[in-house]
């Protein structure tokens, strides 16, 4: 299908990019030539879980399941029993994916780069940022947990420190994604996996700042295809190259949005969400004391409550708010889960949610204008703003661009190309309307030849099943 038909069968190895923000339509304008080529212009659309945010679809993306069977609703997650919030904290714990179950049950080498929840990953080769920070979250040095140990001292010692403020805030830029290609290139030249998953997060900035229609969102297409054209021309110089299948794939699509919604400002003003001063003055959530709290997530909202009628009233009439979902309702959205909240707030297409309770800015807690992820009880892309009193601003009109619905124009990318893409793929790609993110994880597992020897519980066939 690209680069000279694979015969049907298997690929010696298989690279997974995970380029998120990436849509069938960039390819289609001409923006992403070198991906183009790889994937000889043969592409689908990819439809991420319900909802479709970062922890979400990569959990469903790499074990083939939604998230009612592996419980990532969202990207933090809701302790009702101590009154904690998490976001982006959690290790490994239970999630069992394509890279561990290929290593532990077929005896693959298997690599992944910078995808969530990685610390105590049995992938052979494994990097992903770790920095050690103080009990205020404070960074005191930057770090990353690796497997073989050692690994990043060795990446620290040729390529520098992972440039973390070019992963995430005001500074987020192309930087953090060239480290990540060159620490795969290091990943095969050291270790030479069998399959390796790299995730590319460029996109996702601009995307987020501008809009994913403005000039800036497209200029980035033509930034990440040459850092990617680069890391390929390097890839087709290795000596197993011919045996190499290469799967791209966009987490999702990003909304133009302009409309922020407050739920908990809306649940406080009702008398369902208290909050207490915190140590420097500002008003902290009350997470205890509370009937009602939502966990935001770009445009989706999981709201925890007793009082669950009293919620409903108070949300489901604020402007931006498309649905409310409860009860038997999240089976039809596949986020029939504990984690879930009681309610789960969808937003309409323009709209996104941004966790704020206060009224004044004077009265914002103290992690607010900080770039502190963990602290925060919600996504915050104001992150990526330099605030006037600190380094995160508190404009939430400022944010063009996100994600979390599952229609259309939220969908992704998914594209197979490389020598030993097997014949076939293209007519199957062709006649998809989208391509189910719970068919990624086994069609890697088919490419490889081991799925027969993996005990994950796929949800959905390999794309090449019918081919086989």
């Amino acid at each position: 299908m690209t680069e000279g038909d694979g015969p049907t069968g298997t690929a010696g190895r298989v690279i997974v990019l995970d380029v998120v923000g990436l849509r069938p339509d960039h390819l289609d304008a001409g923006l992403a030539p070198n991906l183009a080529e790889l994937l000889g212009g043969t592409v689908a659309p990819l439809r991420p879980p319900f909802p479709a945010v970062t922890v979400p679809v990569q959990t469903t993306l790499a074990t083939g399941q939604s998230p009612s069977a592996h419980g990532d609703v969202a990207n933090g997650e809701y302790d009702r029993e101590h009154d904690e919030v998490a976001f982006w904290e959690r290790d490994v714990e239970d999630r069992y994916r394509i890279w561990e179950a290929a290593s532990e049950e077929a005896g693959l080498t298997t690599g992944v780069l910078f995808f969530q929840h990685l610390i105590g990953t049995t992938a052979d080769v494994a990097v992903t940022p770790s920095p050690i920070e103080d009990e205020d979250n404070n960074m005191l040095e930057m770090n990353c947990w690796t497997n073989p140990d050692g690994f990043y001292d060795d990446l620290e010692a040729e390529y520098n420190h992972f440039p973390l403020h070019n992963y995430w805030g005001p500074m987020a830029g192309k930087e953090s994604s060239e480290w990540i290609l060159t620490a795969a290139r290091e990943s095969i030249e050291r270790y030479d996996p069998d399959l390796l998953w790299v995730y590319v997060p460029h996109l996702d900035y601009d995307a987020q700042r501008h809009g994913p229609d403005a000039d800036e969102a497209l200029d980035a297409v033509g930034v990440v295809d040459g850092m990617l054209g680069e890391f390929l021309d390097w890839l087709r110089s290795t000596d197993r190259w011919s045996e190499t299948a290469v799967n791209v794939v966009g987490e999702y699509g990003f909304q133009n949005v302009e409309t922020p919604v407050l739920p908990n400002r809306a649940l406080r003003e009702v008398g369902l969400l208290e909050v207490t001063e915190d140590r420097e003055g500002g008003e902290e959530i009350d997470l205890q004391g509370s009937e009602a709290f939502a966990m935001v997530d770009h445009q989706v909202a999981h709201v925890y409550t007793d009082a669950v009628e009293e919620a409903r009233a108070a949300l489901a009439d604020l402007d931006g708010v498309a649905t409310v979902i409860e009860g038997e309702e999240t089976a039809e959205y596949g986020i029939d889960h504990p984690n879930a909240g009681e309610l789960v707030l969808v937003a309409e297409r323009d709209a996104w949610f941004q966790y704020y309770w206060w009224a004044d800015d004077e009265d914002a807690p103290y992690y607010a204008t900080d770039m502190d992820i963990h602290a925060k009880p919600g996504f915050d892309p104001c992150e990526l703003f330099l605030g006037e009193t600190g380094l995160a601003s508190l404009d939430p009109t400022k944010v063009g661009g996100s994600h979390g619905r599952v229609d259309p124009a939220g969908f992704g990318f998914y594209g197979l190309g490389g020598p030993a893409a097997p014949e076939g793929a293209s007519d199957v790609l062709d006649g998809v309307d989208a391509v189910d993110a719970r068919s990624v994880a086994p069609t890697v597992a088919d490419l490889l030849g081991v799925a027969d020897d993996l005990s994950m519980a796929f949800e959905r066939p390999s794309l090449l099943e019918s081919e086989r």
